[in-house]
């Protein structure tokens, strides 16, 4: 286990135990029910202790709604049939009429608990199914105080009565002419009318019943939570994802069985969904599909266009539709998901570049082969010259390619949420950047050989003869002045290095999801009813704007307490119409925000606090709080941490970019506090439990067993009515009982007042704890500003305007916590590998000089990707660092390439600066094309609007504006390097490196 957090509230306490990824989750529950076991034996009597479904903090994955119909609209009105009548009442299946709305909310609620969710549990995948809102049917008795008395009876004997009297218990079986009859003495009660009619006691041989010490009827639950869209009180149910499922299969399932669960229901009755993940994650994956296939055909073109052989350019991009058939089969069989992360680093001109480079070298080869025999090739002579150019470059591609995916092998080093996140992101890129490999050397060879029967024609089309001619005189120039373009590229890497400490920071772009949730807080006062009332308020208030499509809320604790929240805070989601369908296309999300935000402020009482779905629970589940920015403060004393936190806050408000600052809310809990008598209770002859449970029945009520309605269940409840119970007066002048008094004597029994005190006082509304340490957290959400630098500011302001009191301390926690770490992680692994790819480079050259001119091309590669991000506002990210890492191969491989060329040359005997000019030109298509595929296989990234486009644009960003920089170096800055670190080089005149363009073409 790595840590623990809880909180307790009046009647309610959860606790969250957080285990280290590896441990399996059914051991890890097996081991907290044995220490749930253990600390039973601790807890008061009736304490109830339950884990929670075998599901994660984001497996709410489909929520729905029952409600009813509208009567006269979708539903007829008809009388004397199941559902809606002509006076406006309701009429069951079962023949029971619904006169109010109470009476309605109840059955919708037993729609939910016997008919939806019981269904919905079933469904594959599905841990659970959680409910909020309506009433649970319980059959209350509403016992008379002043008639219990009058018949010298307690709550106690109309309990004990209930439960003596609804039994049926069965005495085995007895034959009777060969048959066998199970004996059964049926006892339940099955009705109102039986509860009504139990005997409580005798009075002078009359029976004493129920009915006539108490109202029998269905009443009130007194429940933790409601539900509510569009301003009206509904029921709703959320499906809870098995740990390790598919979301998208199964909310996919869960809705096609509410869509046949809503053919089954009542009259008047139906089913719908409010949110389905599913329609988010089709989103995400719609928009990698489109950035996927604009960037393949991109590098298509570029295949055409560069190579300049038809055929050689199909077989190249051959090579894509291969390597993702087989990366399919590998992510399957490794169980990664197809999602925005594993797909959306996946770049097509990655994945060709080997190939690219290959079939290049063969073609220049065929065609050379060609001039010298003056025919076109034999299938024997094409196998062999395209065997022998393959063998060529086979030590660049192979240590180029190993490089690339090297490169990604860092983040397989992240742990917890951020290894999660970018895992498969790695598995998949290495897979298919594997097959790439295998591919460029066998398929692509073999197919050129075979494919390529006609004579080749190896012409530069215009294009490339263009970009030639002017690479040429700057060629010359650097290769005869290496020292201003070193000392340039050095000035840009500088300039790069200050700009990036002038990025914000964040661990990875917030997703949009494109609904809202807006977390709305009341004093801790507030009562379930009362808040509820005021979230209708809110609901209508913001259902009148026209970009919202509806609005659904859910206040308090639902069931399962997966997501248990005080009476007083809601959690509204807002389901916004589709942006082609804003009055204002042209309106941001943010803008939205702020005329939501506008809209509820006109309705006093509410603290306002804007997130998403997704988001909202991940901050939650990272930090034990929902919003992205939180400072824990930790210490004994509970008064001192509340205003450390409260002069945080202070701080907090006054910085840019952080909104909706507030402080946990520890205190402000009304109680009414009754304080028993002790001497005089025992001068009675009372008993404190006697008292107690008086106060605990008539007040919270007992139940006193179940009415079975076929496979349906309902406690039977024993308390006072709500005009009682609610009324403090009553409460006070509630008759106690005497021990040994006669019926109807006078002095049978004696107000509660007498006995006890009755004190409206405050006390805590919610204690946390962290690792059993107290905490109190000030928290505040970032908007219009990166997460990191905002963090910055507010630790610096926070450590000069606090001061802690003794023994408290401060930790920093939200969304910025996971960057923190990765970051810490890349700042280690990441110059490891930097060292093994230096190594893999000194295998490949034998030359540690000449490893580190191609390692050289890293940090002028990074230059571009910061600039990029530098020029589009954009923050440094995880993805971002992504990106770098992408570049960082790409560059290496390029320089390799060519510099394995002007080796080559330098070992035939020619000059240094000869080989190092005729080597460049010979490598200057492959690498310009190898760059060009790159980027462009990222160009849809970088531009793509659609849902999750935000993730992969920093990503994109960088590698396009990196390999700006990484084909300079390469074309420039390395030729440059190697002319002035080369040894091996004759002296020659300086002209001699002036040459003519026509003559470079040749």
């Amino acid at each position: 286990m790595e840590s623990t957090r809880s909180f307790s509230r009046n009647g309610f306490a959860q606790i969250t135990a957080v285990f280290t990824d590896r441990t399996n989750i059914y051991f890890a529950r097996q081991l907290v029910a044995e220490r749930i076991n253990d600390a039973k034996s601790g807890l008061p009597p009736g304490v109830d202790v339950k884990m929670g479904p075998v599901s994660t903090g984001l497996g709410e994955i489909y929520w729905w709604a029952v409600e009813y119909e509208k009567p006269g609209a979708s539903a007829p009105v008809r009388d004397g049939q199941p559902g809606w009548q002509t006076d406006g009442s309701y009429l069951t299946p079962e023949g029971e009429r619904l006169t109010d709305d109470f009476q309605r909310t109840v059955y919708l609620r037993t729609v939910q608990d016997w008919i939806v969710r019981p269904q919905i549990r079933t469904v594959p995948g599905v841990a659970g199914a959680d409910a909020i809102g309506g009433f649970v049917k319980q059959f209350q008795v509403q016992p008379d105080p002043t008639k219990l008395i009058g018949f010298g009876l307690s709550f106690s004997d109309v309990i004990a009565a209930i439960e003596a009297n609804n039994v049926s218990r069965g005495a085995n079986y007895i034959e009777q002419n060969g048959e066998g009859y199970v004996v059964r003495a049926a006892g339940r009660v099955e009705n109102m009318d039986d509860i009504s009619n139990i005997v409580v006691a005798t009075r002078a041989g009359v029976p004493v019943r129920v009915k006539d010490v108490a109202d029998v009827a269905v009443g009130r639950e007194l429940r933790t939570g409601s539900a509510s869209i569009d301003g009206r009180e509904v029921v709703l149910g959320t499906a809870l994802m098995l740990i390790g499922g598919n979301s998208r299969t199964v909310a996919a399932a869960a809705d096609a069985r509410i869509k046949e669960i809503g053919r089954t229901l009542p009259p008047g009755v139906y089913a719908h969904t409010v949110l389905n993940r599913t329609e988010l994650v089709d989103a995400t994956i719609h928009t990698v599909a489109s950035n996927l296939a604009e960037g393949a055909l991109l590098v298509i073109a570029v295949l055409f266009v560069m190579l300049g052989n038809l055929r050689a350019a199909i077989i190249t991009a051959c090579v894509i539709p291969v390597t993702m058939l087989i990366t399919a089969t590998g992510m399957l069989q490794g169980r990664i998901s197809a999602n925005l992360m594993s797909l959306g680093a996946l770049d097509f001109g990655l994945i060709v570049d080997g190939a690219v480079i290959i079939a290049e070298n063969s073609l220049r080869h065929l065609a050379d082969r060609q001039r010298e025999l003056g025919r076109a090739l034999s299938i024997e002579e094409r196998l062999s010259t395209v065997t022998a150019s393959t063998s060529e470059m086979i030590r660049p591609t192979v240590y180029g390619q190993i490089i690339i995916i090297l490169v990604y092998v860092p983040l397989l080093a992240f742990t917890g949420v951020e290894g999660k996140t970018f895992e498969p992101m790695a598995l998949t890129v290495m897979i298919a950047l594997a097959t790439a490999f295998v591919v460029s050397l066998t398929f692509v060879p073999a197919a050129i050989a075979v494919g390529l029967s006609k004579p080749v024609r190896e012409d530069e089309n215009a294009i490339v003869r263009r970009l030639k001619s002017a690479y040429v005189p700057l060629l010359g120039a650097s290769i005869a002045r290496p020292t201003p373009v070193l000392a340039g590229a050095v000035l840009l890497f500088a300039a790069a290095v200050v700009l990036f400490g002038q990025l914000g920071q964040e661990f990875t772009p917030t997703l949009d999801e494109r609904n809202i949730v807006m977390e709305v807080r009341r004093v801790p006062s507030t009562a379930l009813a009362q808040s509820q009332a005021m979230q209708l308020l809110i609901e209508r208030q913001i259902s009148k704007l026209q970009e919202v499509g509806f609005v659904f809320s859910r206040v308090g604790t639902p069931d399962l307490a997966a997501d248990p929240m005080p009476p007083n805070a809601a959690d509204t989601y807002i389901i916004l119409k589709p942006h082609h369908e804003w009055p204002d296309p042209g309106m941001t999300k943010d803008d939205l925000i702020k005329r939501i935000e506008a809209k509820a402020a006109e309705l006093p009482g509410n603290k306002l606090g804007f997130s998403q779905p997704i988001q909202m629970r991940f901050n939650e589940l990272i930090a034990g709080v929902r919003a992205d920015v939180a400072v824990k403060v930790f210490g004994d004393d509970f008064a001192d941490m509340q205003r450390t936190a409260g002069r945080i806050a202070d701080v907090l408000r006054k910085i840019e970019g952080a909104e909706s600052v507030k402080v946990e809310e520890n205190a402000g809990l009304p109680f009414l506090e009754i304080r028993i008598d002790k001497p005089e209770i025992a001068r009675l002859g009372i008993s404190l439990v006697a008292v107690q449970d008086l106060i605990e029945t008539a007040v919270g009520g007992r139940n006193a067993g179940l009415v079975f309605e076929g496979d349906r269940r309902f406690p039977i409840v024993v308390r006072l009515n709500d005009a009682l119970r609610n009324d403090i007066s009553a409460l006070e002048n509630l008759p106690v009982p005497l021990p040994h008094a006669k019926p109807n004597a006078a002095a049978a029994s004696i107000p509660l007042r007498t006995i006890a005190s009755f004190e409206q006082t405050e006390g805590a509304n919610q204690v946390s704890r962290e690792n059993g340490k107290r905490r109190v957290v000030a928290t505040a959400e970032v908007r219009g500003r990166d997460i990191g630098s905002l963090v910055a500011e507010a630790r610096d302001k926070v450590e000069e305007q606090v001061a802690l009191a003794p023994g408290s301390f401060l930790t920093w926690g939200g969304r910025f916590e996971n960057f923190s770490v990765a970051r810490q992680r890349l700042m280690i692994v990441v110059p490891g590998c930097f060292l093994l790819i230096y190594l893999l480079l000194f295998g490949a050259l034998g030359s540690l000089r000449d490893a580190l001119l191609v390692f050289s091309a890293v940090p002028l590669a990074l230059t571009g990707g910061i600039a990029a991000l530098w020029l589009r506002g954009m923050p440094f990210s995880i993805s971002a660092a992504v990106g770098f890492i992408a570049l960082s191969g790409v560059a290496v491989l390029n320089g390799l390439v060519m510099l394995t060329q002007i080796r080559k040359l330098i070992e035939e005997g020619t000059t240094s600066r000869t080989a190092i000019r005729e080597g460049a030109l010979t490598r200057f298509r492959p690498v310009v094309m190898t760059a060009l595929v790159a980027s462009l296989g990222f160009v849809p990234m970088a531009l793509a609007t659609g849902t999750g486009a935000e993730v992969q644009k920093p990503l994109a960003t960088v590698v396009i504006g990196g390999l700006l920089t990484a084909t300079l170096l390469t074309l420039l800055v390395l030729p440059a390097l190697y002319s002035r670190f080369s040894t091996a080089h004759a002296q020659v005149p300086r002209e001699t490196a002036k040459f003519a363009p026509d003559r470079a073409a040749e």
